[in-house]
C-alpha cells in the first residue's frame, strides 16, 4: 500500500493573546513541529493591539521561516511586513485583493462547507481554500465539512485544500490523507503544554 502524504502543518492563533507569555508558547510549538504557515486570528478591531500583536509574531514565525498571514485585516499586511491574508467571507474579494497584494502574498480563503464557494475562491486566485469545521463544536448551526468534500476537492481541484475546526486525532486519522494542510488553533492552546497537545493530536500520523 502506498504511503499517503502526510499534510502539511497550519498553526492559527488565539482570539486572545497576552504579548507577555504567548511569543514564548508559540516559539516553543514552532521548534517542535514543522510548521508551514501560522495565521493570526485575533478578535476585536483594536488597531494598535493587532499592529503590537503581528510585530512580535513575525519575529517569531520568520526567524523559523514560518509564512504568517493575518485574518481579514488586509491593509495590516504591507504594513507589518506579513506574508498575506486569510479571508474568512469565502471567494467574495478574491478576486480583488489578488490584484492590490499582487501575485506572491499568500491568499487563502475559507469557503465553510460550500463546494461552489471554494470553486469561486479557486477560480478567483485564492493560493488555498479551507474548509470547515471537520469536528463537533458548540459554535455554528452543527453541520460539518465532511470527509467526502476533502476527497472530491483532492481529486478534482489543484488549488490546495486545508481542514479546519474542532480536529480530533481520529478527523485527523480520517482527513489526512485527503487534505493538503490540518489547521490547528484551540485544540492546542486551551492546553498546558501547547507542543505535547499538538503531538497527541497528530499521533495518528506517525
Amino acid at each position: 500500500m502506498a504511503e499517503v502524504e502526510r499534510p502539511q502543518l497550519y498553526l492559527v492563533t488565539p482570539p486572545e493573546i497576552d504579548l507577555e507569555i504567548f511569543p514564548d508558547r508559540l516559539a516553543a510549538v514552532l521548534d517542535s513541529a514543522e510548521v508551514a504557515c501560522l495565521r493570526l486570528a485575533l478578535a476585536g478591531k483594536d488597531e494598535d493591539r493587532i499592529a503590537r500583536t503581528g510585530d512580535a509574531l513575525r519575529e517569531v514565525a520568520h526567524a523559523r521561516d514560518v509564512a504568517l498571514v493575518i485574518e481579514n485585516h488586509v491593509l495590516m499586511v504591507e504594513r507589518l511586513g506579513l506574508d498575506g491574508v486569510h479571508l474568512t467571507d469565502g471567494a467574495r474579494l478574491v478576486r480583488k485583493l489578488r490584484k492590490d497584494l499582487g501575485p506572491d502574498a499568500i491568499l487563502g480563503a475559507f469557503c465553510g462547507r460550500t463546494r461552489h464557494e471554494g470553486i469561486n475562491a479557486a477560480e478567483a486566485g485564492a493560493d488555498y481554500v479551507a474548509f470547515g469545521p471537520v469536528g463537533t463544536t458548540a459554535l455554528g448551526d452543527g453541520s460539518l465539512a465532511e470527509a467526502e468534500l476533502f476527497g472530491w476537492w483532492s481529486e478534482m481541484i489543484e488549488v490546495p485544500v486545508v481542514a479546519e475546526g474542532a480536529l480530533t486525532p481520529e478527523k485527523v486519522a480520517e482527513l489526512a490523507p485527503l487534505t493538503d494542510f490540518l489547521a490547528v488553533g484551540e485544540e492546542i492552546w486551551r492546553e498546558e503544554d501547547a507542543a505535547a497537545a499538538l503531538r497527541r493530536l497528530l499521533a495518528p500520523l506517525g
